[in-house]
């Protein structure tokens, strides 16, 4: 499955400011890029950061004051998902979870699992362990969550999600991975862009380990899972926003890009499905 993907960001610049941008597509063994285009006007030297293990790739720009900075990125990527009858998947226990897996089964700043423990236990902990278990969670937060644009801000964490049930994406994917965590299941946070949004955004879901390898989940059901290309990994979203920013500036225009190219070799398009879905 293929996609034409990529964002355009313009910004007034006050003073002197360093972004740190993360929207360029990773690549892994599930996305194979294509082709790919990064330009920034004016044309200012960029350094480049690879994250080790989940290669989310981050660059950064110092840019003077009086700038209008424009970053346009594009690529295009071919997609190969795993698909796994999602009744055949299991838990793994903490005594057999790879080392790897420990850093997403601890709390994190938008994740506060230990403040969760209880109510995830009281929600989930008496239903079949496994993949049904994470479907589960993730139909309970989109019956009793709203998703409503501007219901939240830079420190709403899962805790204010799980009490004021209203939220956008990446509230969604913090409620969800903070249960996730509060049964022992590891859970991260993926930023990516998605098929299928309206209008058209950078976008949050979650990965949970199970059967041994790592799943996709979306809460808000707004996207396909096989239509979400992946950004980046993280504990939370505090690890994969899009652009952090030191300095004084103003976003003038964001605009994302996704489409679907049609393969003449094969029929599979973006869609809802049952089927567990894995991008890693």
């Amino acid at each position: 499955m293929k996609f034409k993907l990529g964002c355009t960001l313009n910004y007034n610049v006050e003073s002197l400011s360093t972004f740190v941008f993360n929207i360029r597509v990773v690549e892994t063994h599930c996305q194979k890029i294509l082709t790919e285009q990064l330009i920034i006007d004016p044309d200012i030297s960029i350094d480049e950061y690879v994250t080790p293990i989940v290669e989310n790739r981050y660059f950064r720009v110092n840019v003077p004051g009086g700038t209008n900075l424009n970053i346009f990125y594009q690529a295009t990527v071919e997609m190969t998902h795993f698909y796994e009858d999602a009744n055949t998947i299991a838990e793994v226990p903490p005594a057999d979870l790879p080392v790897e897996t420990f850093h997403y089964l601890y709390p994190s700043r938008y994740c506060e699992s230990d403040r969760l423990h209880y109510l995830a236990l009281s929600e989930f902990g008496d239903l079949t362990t496994g993949y049904s278990r994470v479907t589960a969670i993730c139909n309970w937060i989109y019956e009793k969550v709203i998703y409503e644009y501007g219901t939240s801000n830079p420190h709403t964490s899962a805790f204010d999600t799980a009490t004021e049930r209203i939220g956008v994406c990446r509230d969604f994917a913090h409620l969800a991975i903070a249960y996730c965590r509060a049964l022992n299941i590891p859970a991260r946070c993926v930023a990516g862009y998605a098929y299928g949004l309206n209008p058209p955004d950078f976008h949050a879901c979650f990965e949970a380990y199970l059967g041994g390898r790592w799943y996709l989940f979306d809460a808000t059901r707004l996207a396909p899972q096989n239509g979400i290309v992946r950004i980046g990994t993280g504990r939370d979203a505090s690890d994969v926003a899009f652009a952090t920013i030191f300095g004084n500036i103003a976003l003038n225009k964001m605009e994302i890009l996704m489409e679907h190219i049609p393969d003449e070799n094969s029929s599979e398009v973006p869609e809802l499905t049952t089927q567990a879905i894995s991008i890693s």
